[in-house]
């Protein structure tokens, strides 16, 4: 979820209506549902493409490890990956790697260690 966005939920919840709230939270389910839809699609049509690429020739030579080493074989996951990376950033927003509590816990020990070279100031 974006800053604004979150800013906008914790500053604001209290006026919303209970009708509001449930379609805040309606969106926000339908937005992780249509991601995790996303990623299943993505398992799937990439798991395919390897299985095929390897078993490009298999009625003539059996299975080929060649096409595990071919470039268009990993293409499509790599940049429909780089695709469904913004999706996961656009759904879940920077918590996935840095929460608030992360952010809370950084900043404690950036003070904690500036109070600690200021002691003789």
């Amino acid at each position: 979820m974006g800053q604004f966005r979150r800013r906008m939920y914790n500053e604001y919840s209290q006026e919303f209506s209970n009708d509001e709230n449930f379609n805040i939270a309606y969106q926000k389910v339908r937005r992780i549902r249509k991601f995790y839809s996303h990623l299943r699609i993505y398992l799937i049509v990439n798991f395919i493409i390897i299985i095929a690429n390897l078993n490009k020739d298999f009625f003539g030579h059996g299975i080929q490890e060649s096409g595990l080493l071919n470039w268009e074989t990993y293409s499509t996951a790599l940049f429909w990956g780089i695709g469904l990376l913004a999706h996961a950033l656009s759904v879940f927003g920077r918590d996935i790697l840095f929460s608030d509590e992360w952010e809370k816990k950084k900043i404690q020990e950036y003070m904690s260690k500036e109070s600690a070279n200021n002691k003789w100031e």
